[in-house]
């Protein structure tokens, strides 16, 4: 899901990305504001269009719009605290109580899936569990991570070759939702044999150079050197403790 851009947030340092995604989720939880809730997700928003890849975001907001669809119906029409009527759509009446917390849930959703594309879509894959296994993580947990982020590149790699392979055949792949639906059910069994199949060699590889011995592990790539990302995790460290002081004391 890494998309290659030249940009400022592409050079920041992956714990820097992954420490503003837990800060900006965080606060919003934590001070239930609509202006700083909305703050926050314009800034995460921002640091998308920075980075270049704010339409690559779409789909995944997309994907989420039924969920976000049933926040606003349950929330609005049946919320514990709905007083006030504000509209109404046959028997179903929408309060504004219920849509006034509906909204700050679905700012927070989407905050959070943006802040997710920010981590994701502007930083390596590798480049990130090499990071964390060099603060000290375990190399298994971080095998695991990088099987998890590259699953879905993989198996949509793997569907587009067995797709081809099978039109090259002459099986019809393209057409209405019957003719999809279709040809779409015999590619369930090829994808998910190769998927094991990539796994397991994988695993062998891994054994033969030697991924379970107990030595100390080199890397191949030396520590890069990121600018200000001190100064920036301080500026995320101070926000989470001010938004604590904020609910806590004002």
């Amino acid at each position: 899901m890494y998309v290659e851009r030249d940009s400022l947030i592409h050079k920041m340092d992956p714990l820097t990305k992954i420490m503003y995604v837990i800060v900006s989720i965080a606060i919003t939880y934590i001070l239930p504001v609509h202006l700083f809730v909305i703050t926050v997700t314009a800034i995460t928003i921002a640091l998308l269009i920075i980075g270049k890849v704010f339409r690559k975001i779409f789909p995944i907001i997309i994907l989420s719009l039924l969920l976000i669809i049933s926040i606003i119906i349950v929330q609005g029409a049946f919320h514990q605290s709905n007083e006030t009527v504000l509209f109404s759509i046959g028997v179903i009446s929408f309060y504004k109580e219920g849509l006034s917390y509906a909204l700050l849930l679905t700012l927070r959703v989407i905050n959070m899936l943006c802040a997710f594309g920010v981590l994701i879509l502007t930083t390596k894959s590798d480049e990130l569990v090499e990071r964390l296994i060099k603060i000290g993580m375990s190399p298994k947990i971080g095998y695991i991570i990088l099987s998890v982020l590259q699953l879905i590149p993989q198996m949509r790699a793997t569907v587009d070759k067995i797709t081809d392979a099978q039109r090259a055949r002459g099986m019809e792949t393209e057409g209405n939702l019957l003719v999809r639906t279709k040809a779409f059910i015999p590619l369930i069994g090829p994808v998910v044999l190769n998927t094991l199949n990539d796994t397991r060699e994988r695993a062998i590889a891994l054994e033969m150079r030697g991924f379970n011995m107990k030595h100390q592990k080199t890397f191949l790539n030396e520590t890069r050197l990121y600018r200000y990302q001190g100064i920036i995790q301080l500026l995320l460290i101070v926000a989470l403790i001010g938004t604590i002081i904020w609910r806590l004391f004002i």
